[in-house]
C-alpha cells in the first residue's frame, strides 16, 4: 500500500511501515534528512485532500503530543497547539483509511494501546491509536519490570531530560527503541518504536478492514 506519513519527523513510524512491505511518503514542516522514505517538506494543513486521495491509499498521522504529555504539563495549554481536531478533519476529507497516533492522555478514540514491553523492547513508550476503517487485535500488556536500584529504571526513558533511565547513551536508546537510522537525539525522543507501526500495518488488505 502507498502510505502518507503526516508529521513524520525522522520516521520512527515510517521505518515500521517500510518493514511491513509498504511504500511511505513523509510530510513535515521541518527538514528531515534522516527520513527513511520519500520526503516532502510542507505544512500538513496546507495539503489538498484531493491530492492525498489521488496519490495514497492510507494515512498515518502523528500530530504533536506535547500538549497532552506529562513532562510538558507546565503552561502546555499556552505553549502547544491541539492539532488533533484539525488533523482528523483533514483525514476525513480524504475519504481514506487512517491511523492517528498520540500519547495516552490525548483526545483520541483508544482503539489500540501499545507499549514497548509488548514487543520485547527496553522502553515503555505508551501510545494510543485511533483507527478509521482499520481493525487490529489488542496485544496483552505485560507487567512492567521493577527498577534496577533505587535510582535507575530498568527502561530507557528516551526523553529530553532522560528521567531515571538506566542509560543516557545514544546507542542504548537506539537499541532499546529498535531504531538505527535516527542519530539526532532530539528526533529520537520524538519517535515511536518502528515495532508499533510494523504491527499495525502488517496484514493489510487494500479497501478492506485490517485483520490481525
Amino acid at each position: 500500500m502507498r502510505w502518507l506519513d503526516l508529521f513524520c519527523c525522522a520516521g520512527g513510524a515510517a521505518m515500521g511501515i517500510i518493514k511491513s512491505g509498504h511504500q511511505v511518503t513523509g510530510i513535515d514542516i521541518e527538514p528531515q534528512p534522516e527520513y527513511p522514505g520519500e520526503f516532502i517538506q510542507k505544512n500538513v494543513f496546507d495539503l489538498d485532500p484531493i491530492w492525498i486521495k489521488e496519490n495514497f491509499e492510507a494515512i498515518w498521522a502523528s500530530p504533536i503530543c506535547q500538549r497532552f504529555t506529562w513532562g510538558t504539563r507546565r503552561d502546555r495549554d499556552e505553549k502547544f497547539e491541539n492539532q488533533i481536531p484539525a488533523t482528523r478533519e483533514l483525514l476525513k476529507q480524504t475519504g481514506l483509511p487512517y491511523i492517528i497516533e498520540n500519547v495516552p492522555a490525548a483526545p483520541l478514540r483508544r482503539d489500540v494501546f501499545l507499549c514497548g514491553e509488548m514487543f520485547g523492547l527496553r522502553v515503555l513508550r505508551h501510545r494510543i491509536f485511533e483507527m478509521h476503517e482499520f481493525k487490529s487485535k489488542q496485544p496483552v500488556h505485560p507487567k512492567h519490570k521493577r527498577k534496577i536500584d533505587l535510582i535507575h529504571s530498568y527502561y530507557s526513558q528516551v526523553a529530553g531530560h532522560g528521567g531515571d533511565s538506566y542509560s543516557f547513551k545514544l546507542s542504548d536508546w537506539q537499541k532499546d527503541m529498535g531504531i538505527t537510522h535516527i542519530t539526532d537525539v532530539e528526533h529520537l525522543v520524538e519517535a515511536i518504536p518502528p515495532a508499533y507501526s510494523k504491527y499495525l500495518t502488517s496484514n493489510l488488505f487494500s479497501g478492506k478492514l485490517m485483520t490481525l
